[in-house]
């Protein structure tokens, strides 16, 4: 059986950057999926997930990715043809995910398969929450997600409680409640 991740990278705390960590919070918050994946907040870990390439025969990473489009596209990119779509913001995570790549290459290990799911950002500013662009992509944005796992042979079942964009902000803001 193949064994499946789910990878959001980014920061929370610069807005539409942290669209790939609501992400994560939000399959696991409202969906089960049978054979299990599992599913990563890789934040700003950057080159310190390594060890997650080594794992995985496959993984979904989510970002927030720096392309000349309209804020809220949705992009699906193999990890092989990422070279020159200048991932996000500059921030260090993408640099490293992409890095780790290269090093496992380096070691002569075997590449996992995977891929992008990126969505173009509106604003990347100090602020927890997303842009109003972002906020209404965000259901496409997990439809996008899900239909690519399913492609998987991975049974999606959405659970009976669900929780919302707006609660999972909310849980980010205020870790104590």
């Amino acid at each position: 059986m193949e064994k499946i991740a789910i990878l959001g990278v980014g920061n929370i705390l610069e807005l539409d950057d942290g669209v790939a960590i609501y992400a994560t919070k939000y399959l696991e918050k409202n969906y089960n999926f049978d054979p299990s994946i599992d599913i990563i907040n890789g934040g700003v870990e950057g080159i310190n997930l390594l060890n997650l390439f080594m794992e995985y025969d496959y993984i979904l990473i989510l970002d927030a990715i720096e392309i000349d489009d309209e804020a809220g596209s949705i992009y699906h990119i193999p990890s092989n043809e990422l070279t020159g779509y200048g991932l996000n913001s500059g921030g260090a995570h993408e640099i490293g995910v992409l890095q780790c790549f290269d090093i496992l290459e380096l070691m002569g290990k075997e590449l996992p398969e995977s891929s992008v799911l990126g969505i173009v950002p509106a604003k990347i500013d100090v602020k927890i929450g997303v842009t109003k662009s972002i906020y209404e992509r965000f259901p496409a944005y997990i439809e996008t997600l899900l239909k690519i796992i399913e492609k998987k042979a991975i049974k999606v079942e959405k659970k009976s409680s669900i929780c919302t964009l707006d609660e999972i902000i909310e849980e980010f803001k205020n870790p104590q409640r």
